[in-house]
């Protein structure tokens, strides 16, 4: 299963016949474990990676490190679950270190990021204290490198 995770994580696009010609894996069980892993929720969804720095993508990308105070017998989970309902939230993730969530939001503009961390975020009754990020340029995302620097810097060689 693990081969076919991690060819579908390289290349969501791959099909089931060209898993099977990698790994060795007969096709009627590699879509057999694809079934099972989407029915379970392994597999939650197929997506595309976007190079932003190619096109005009006017969305304000923010990393928020936020600092909580854990609920008796829940832990982080109850504000974990209230952070994933708003519509901004791309990512959220918990942390070990100065922050317990790390959270990555998107807004139209840096005022209507302002707003969701001043409005929606900071004023729960667990959140201690928020510290944000703002995105000015991708590198590399997802293990995909966004950038042709490499390409640009490299002297030509020739035989």
């Amino acid at each position: 299963m693990k081969e076919i995770m991690d060819l579908l994580k390289e290349n969501a696009k791959i099909t089931p016949e060209k898993i099977a010609r990698i790994t060795g894996i007969p096709l009627k069980d590699v879509n057999k474990k694809i079934k099972m892993m989407e029915k379970k929720g392994i597999i939650v969804k197929y997506k595309a990676v976007f190079n932003s720095n190619l096109y005009d993508d006017k969305k304000v990308l923010a990393v928020i490190d936020i600092k909580v105070t854990p609920e008796r017998g829940v832990g982080f989970d109850t504000i974990a679950r209230r952070i994933n309902k708003f519509p901004e939230v791309k990512t959220l993730y918990l942390m070990s270190g100065g922050y317990d969530l790390l959270v990555m939001i998107e807004g139209d503009t840096l005022k209507e990021v302002a707003s969701f961390v001043s409005e929606k975020l900071a004023p729960m009754v667990q959140v201690q204290s928020t510290y944000t990020h703002f995105l000015l340029k991708k590198y590399k995302e997802d293990g995909d490198i966004l950038t042709d620097d490499e390409k640009t810097k490299r002297l030509v060689v020739t035989p």
